[in-house]
């Protein structure tokens, strides 16, 4: 009894701690990375949970990743809280509290042990690093895909206490659920293998069998009372360890091949879906161009980044200071960083093979945290940067367990060894919610989120061109030039800077240096319909039609469903007279998006010009359906129906016209051209 108070103050601790160092995320924007893409701008996730978005979540590869459960996550989010981020980030936060919780819960009862599990919950739920998958909503998938890694470790106890059909097959589908939130989980059967070894000690037994330690022994009644100081084995362990306790002697421990191929065996189905999911995350990459090329990346590269990121990993997370949202590719770095981190590696790997028997938790908390970064480790290169804080998520434990038990072996035998562990971690734990809860605040915004960025990288040519987006959108588009400027020098063949850089000027009026960038970007790839949408708005601004439509016309081969591309074709057309064309692309406008207003207004415009008023009303009338507040809707409606003679209608649309500030409309009025 006394035992479930503490394991129900520890989560009750837990949950605090955790809701106070990230609750500043309550009043966090979305960001402009990923999130519009995610949610804000995607049509999909908008309409929140329909039948029509749940197909499309299950055949979708958007976004570079086959994740359907995220993607209905998000869909529910918007249904409940619609695109109020403060909703969405809470959901994060949720999340990562029941993260923890189930991580201490799991980890206590493999080990058997409260305090060391609970010491791990809290680092990782006030670890610095893992504010970028709480803080950040497009990284939904980290926190809903480890909750079902956590399930899975949860379900699998369970299996290993009382092996049974049904038992397994919730560990499979438990891992069939994470796979779905995001592949990243495909070394969880490795993991396994690893809790085979420590703690659940499946290795040492005659055979794989139940664990027999889930009911504690009776505690004689003279160890109540304190007259024996020696605490009994873990009952769980095999007898060669309880005699070793007891008698303070070397463990003595033998494996046999035969139990560990069992325990593979047993993992087949798991194994066989990390396969599965390991192909479907490739090609989903691949076809959305997220995987970097060979000539970018080679190989060589690849593999020099991988072995620093481990080390850069490992001293974040002992010193978790400059941290940022993207780290740039520094390419072939130096010599002599990749060959001692190199040997660092090899050098703990091998003593942690070595130690195994005497130090189990060694070599699980090592490949644990060596193992599940191999997805992300950079071998296959997946967009432009060297490493990420969120890709620590889950490895980041396997290092929390290794320092948990490895630091009361460090201190066995010191008189104040109690104490001072105390104070460590009380000291440790309250560091990381300070730095946690200042890296939590970087992430209010976009801006403020870029500025802390710049600050702590350099040649960050792609943040660069983020926060000059951003400037951009909120008009401020001199300092978004300038942005771009910093991100050109940086890659004088950034094709996205000179477009973006074109948008800021057109932002400006400045259409003709808008028009050379746009022609600079097509000219570095010449295979995004974007350029060329951009370019042709800016040839329509100067007049020059012609031109136009021939990049609007490439805009739409490259992209097929452009909508904006045929809108602004259609209003090109509709300058140049053609009124027959520009009807046939904004009815392919509308095909594509039947809720643009504006589309509906131009093709009522054009159905007038061509003297089809009657169809062109009724373009007004959904016009004025999608949007109440269009001016230029009623006053257009009142043309038409003054045209057909029908006097008072066109009247009262005048009216309403003027009453929303349609100028023309408030000078007939006045001079009483429609009595």
């Amino acid at each position: 009894m006394a035992k479930d108070k503490k394991v129900l103050m520890i989560c009750l601790f837990l949950a605090a701690v955790t809701l106070a160092a990230f609750w500043q995320v309550s009043r966090c924007e979305f960001i402009d990375i990923d999130d519009s893409d995610y949610v804000v701008k995607n049509s999909h996730i908008q309409t929140g949970m329909t039948m029509e978005g749940i197909r499309w979540a299950f055949t979708t590869g958007h976004a570079n990743f086959w994740h359907p459960l995220t993607w209905i996550s998000h869909m529910l989010d918007v249904q409940f809280f619609g695109l109020n981020p403060r909703g969405h980030h809470l959901t994060n936060l949720l999340f990562h509290i029941a993260n923890t919780l189930l991580l201490f819960l799991v980890l206590s009862r493999m080990t058997k042990t409260l305090w060391q599990s609970a010491f791990v919950a809290a680092l990782f739920a006030l670890h610095p690093l893992h504010v970028e998958s709480v803080a950040w909503v497009a990284e939904r998938k980290d926190v809903l895909s480890t909750l079902f890694w956590m399930l899975t470790l949860g379900a699998y106890v369970f299996y290993v206490e009382r092996p049974g059909l049904q038992r397994y097959l919730a560990v499979v589908l438990f891992f069939a659920m994470g796979l779905m939130a995001k592949p990243m989980l495909v070394t969880l059967p490795f993991v396994l293998l690893l809790l085979d070894f420590w703690p659940l000690h499946r290795f040492e037994q005659d055979r794989p069998a139940p664990l027999r330690s889930q009911v504690e022994e009776p505690v004689p009644e003279d160890r109540r009372k304190g007259k024996a100081k020696k605490k009994h084995a873990d009952k769980g362990a095999p007898k060669a360890v309880q005699i070793a306790a007891k008698t303070e002697q070397p463990i003595e421990v033998t494996y046999h091949w035969e139990r560990i191929r069992y325990l593979l065996w047993e993992k087949i189905p798991l194994f066989a879906l990390t396969v599965l999911s390991s192909i479907t995350a490739f090609i989903a990459q691949q076809e959305g161009g997220a995987v970097g090329s060979i000539e970018a990346y080679p190989l060589g590269v690849r593999i020099s980044n991988a072995i620093v990121s481990y080390i850069f990993y490992i001293a974040k997370m002992i010193w978790p200071s400059d941290l940022a949202v993207l780290y740039p590719h520094p390419g072939s770095g130096p010599l002599w960083q990749v060959l001692g981190a190199g040997l660092i590696l090899i050098a703990v790997t091998f003593l942690a093979v070595r130690w195994a028997k005497r130090f189990p938790y060694l070599p699980v908390g090592w490949l644990w945290y060596v193992g599940t970064l191999v997805p992300v480790i950079g071998l296959v290169q997946v967009g432009i940067h060297a490493r990420a804080d969120r890709y620590t998520y889950i490895p980041l434990i396997g290092l929390f367990i290794i320092a948990a038990w490895g630091i009361p072996d460090l201190l066995k035998g010191w008189r104040h060894r109690k104490e001072a562990m105390a104070a460590m971690s009380a000291l440790s734990l309250a560091c990381l919610f300070t730095v946690t809860l200042t890296q939590v605040g970087y992430w209010r915004n976009s801006i403020t989120l870029f500025d802390h960025t710049l600050n702590v990288t350099d040649h960050n040519g792609l943040i660069l061109n983020n926060r000059g987006s951003v400037y951009s959108k909120l008009g401020h588009h001199a300092r978004a030039v300038e942005d771009f400027n910093r991100a050109i020098e940086i890659d004088p063949k950034d094709a996205v800077a000179y477009y973006n850089r074109g948008v800021a000027y057109f932002g400006l009026g400045n259409f003709k240096q808008a028009l050379d960038d746009f022609s600079r970007a097509i000219e570095i790839n010449p295979h995004d319909a974007e350029y060329y949408y951009n370019r042709a708005t800016a040839y329509a601004r100067l007049g020059e039609y012609p031109q136009a439509l021939a990049d609007f016309n490439k805009a739409i081969e490259l992209k097929p469903k452009f909508e904006d591309a045929y809108f602004n074709r259609g209003v090109a057309l509709a300058r140049l007279g053609d009124y027959l064309q520009a009807l046939a692309d904004f009815n392919r406008a509308i095909e594509l998006n039947p809720r643009n207003a504006e589309s509906y207004y131009l093709r009522g415009v054009v159905r007038a010009r061509l003297g089809d008023a009657r169809q062109a009303i009724e373009d007004f009338n959904r016009a004025i359906d999608l949007n109440p507040n269009s001016a230029k809707a009623y006053y257009t409606r009142g043309a038409a129906y003054n045209s057909l003679g029908n006097r008072r209608q066109a009247l009262e649309d005048l009216k309403s016209a003027a009453r929303l500030g349609h100028e023309d409309a408030r000078n007939l009025l006045k001079s009483q051209v429609v009595n």
